[in-house]
């Protein structure tokens, strides 16, 4: 079954800063494409801006308090919980659940990218990222030559799954780590098929540092 309704899962915390330009770029991208998009952030134990800034941006807000445990895969269940609440009147099969950061800019085809690629037959999409341009320049193209050497790329900021496949490999688990990692490890072990496009990539922040203990930031800091 082709997609009928895009649910967008961004976690977020203390990110006032770069919410608003990150929910700009998924509004232009969810522009690109003829169905319905609803984009949750979920306000990961934020103590500054970020809800009000992402409710101001037009994006329904999850706040997640309480323990800190499970990290950004908490979070990210979390969102994809709040909106197939949100769509509950769609079959899980019909929708899908894309995936990016909140440091994060999407490009405008990216939403469209990943519904070609579902109608296509694929179960989920583990697309690639560059960095932005600030940072040190030394920093930013060691990094760059050795992405460009790895394979089996994930990347949170860059992800989509169909609602079914999702839920029947068991979603994020709570780890505050390589969720985004594990979760394809899932599908694949499951048998889904998943694309790994080298475009449309996902601008994502080359900060040092992070809201997770790994990641691009942490990948950063070992080059520096």
């Amino acid at each position: 079954m082709r997609p009928q309704a895009v649910a967008v899962v961004v976690p977020a915390r203390d990110e006032q800063d770069t919410v608003a330009a990150c929910l700009g770029s998924i509004a232009i991208a969810a522009r690109q494409v003829s169905l319905d998009v609803l984009t949750v952030v979920v306000a990961d134990h934020c103590v500054d801006e970020t809800a009000a800034r992402s409710a101001a941006a037009g994006a329904t807000v999850a706040v997640r308090s309480g323990s800190l445990a499970g990290g950004v895969g908490a979070a990210r269940a979390t969102g994809c919980t709040y909106a197939l609440h949100r769509l509950g009147g769609l079959p899980y099969e019909s929708i899908w659940l894309a995936h990016t950061d909140a440091d994060s800019q999407v490009p405008p085809d990216w939403l469209s990218a990943q519904l070609v690629l579902a109608g296509r037959g694929h179960d989920a999409v583990a697309g690639m990222v560059t960095l932005t341009g600030t940072g040190n320049r030394e920093t930013r193209r060691r990094w760059t030559a050795s992405y460009r050497q790895r394979h089996g790329h994930v990347h949170g900021a860059n992800l989509g799954v169909r609602a079914d496949a999702y839920l029947a490999v068991g979603g994020f688990q709570p780890v505050p780590a390589h969720e985004d990692l594990q979760l394809v490890r899932d599908l694949v072990t499951g048998g889904y098929a998943v694309a790994r496009p080298r475009r449309p990539r996902v601008v994502t922040s080359s900060r040092l540092r992070g809201r997770t203990p790994a990641g691009v930031a942490a990948d950063l800091r070992k080059l520096g």
